[in-house]
């Protein structure tokens, strides 16, 4: 039986670089550099595993946002997934993550699943509520966080590690997986996936493709909205306690004002 795997991953601001808010105080991602998420890229890569493991499989990429989001396609299929679907469309400017799981609750049915597979939070909102308002909209089962994952004759089993213990989980496919920073590295793409990648197929689909009203994404559909924002006030000199014999009491006294102690 083909197994049909989705990754939903996301084109991110480089959080090493500046990053900003434009003047309608959404994130500014036309100034800044950006790439996929580097949690998405374990969703990838336990995909590509699942997929190596099973007789018959494929993986697709899916990402929602503007042209630039093509990026992150890009790398997901350098590293091996088989196909990407992009939705690209100026009425999802501004859309938080309750219009961005309805688009990709959309695009998942379009695309056709067994498996969908998320990180475990995005670098950029680091909300990580997506794979569970997903499954919420699919009206699959969810398993999340997972530390380990695989699937096994039309079951997904996976690790979840809490502070105090770990559970073992599972769900009849369908469903929807998330999995943590610990599921294991990412691959590097080579210079044959890289080349590879430029020949797999991208499809580009807009609201209408999938039925969806302006009205229910973008700022107007939003749920959340920024009030405000204001630059980060730069870095002040830090207090340089010299020891000239009274060090440690000067220490203590400047802890105390803090009320560290």
């Amino acid at each position: 039986m083909s197994l049909n795997i989705v990754v939903c991953v996301k084109y991110v601001p480089d959080a090493t670089g500046d990053r900003g808010f434009a003047d309608d105080l959404t994130v500014d991602r036309e100034d800044t550099d950006g790439l996929l998420s580097e949690l998405d890229e374990y969703a990838v890569e336990q995909a590509l595993q699942i997929a190596e493991d099973a007789d018959d499989a494929e993986v697709t990429v899916l990402t929602v946002g503007p042209e630039d989001a093509r990026g992150a396609l890009s790398k997901a299929l350098s590293m091996g997934a088989d196909k990407g679907v992009h939705v690209e469309d100026d009425d999802l400017h501004g859309s938080d993550v309750m219009g961005t799981s309805l688009v990709l609750a959309k695009a998942v049915e379009q695309v056709g699943y067994d498996l969908v597979m998320c990180g475990m939070a995005s670098t950029d909102g680091e909300m990580g509520v997506l794979p569970a308002l997903l499954s919420e909209r699919l009206g699959v089962a969810q398993v999340t966080l997972l530390s380990e994952v695989s699937v096994e004759d039309g079951t997904v089993k996976g690790r979840r590690d809490g502070d105090a213990a770990s559970e073992q989980v599972e769900a009849s496919l369908p469903a929807v997986v998330s999995v943590t920073d610990q599921s294991g590295e990412a691959r590097y793409p080579s210079f044959k996936g890289i080349m590879a990648a430029k020949k797999k197929p991208v499809e580009s689909w807009d609201l209408d493709d999938l039925d969806i009203e302006p009205k229910e994404v973008g700022l107007t559909g939003a749920w959340t909205a920024v009030e405000s924002a204001a630059e980060r006030p730069p870095r002040t000199a830090g207090t340089v306690v010299k020891d000239e014999g009274a060090g440690g009491k000067e220490l203590a006294e400047f802890l105390t004002g803090l009320k560290f102690i």
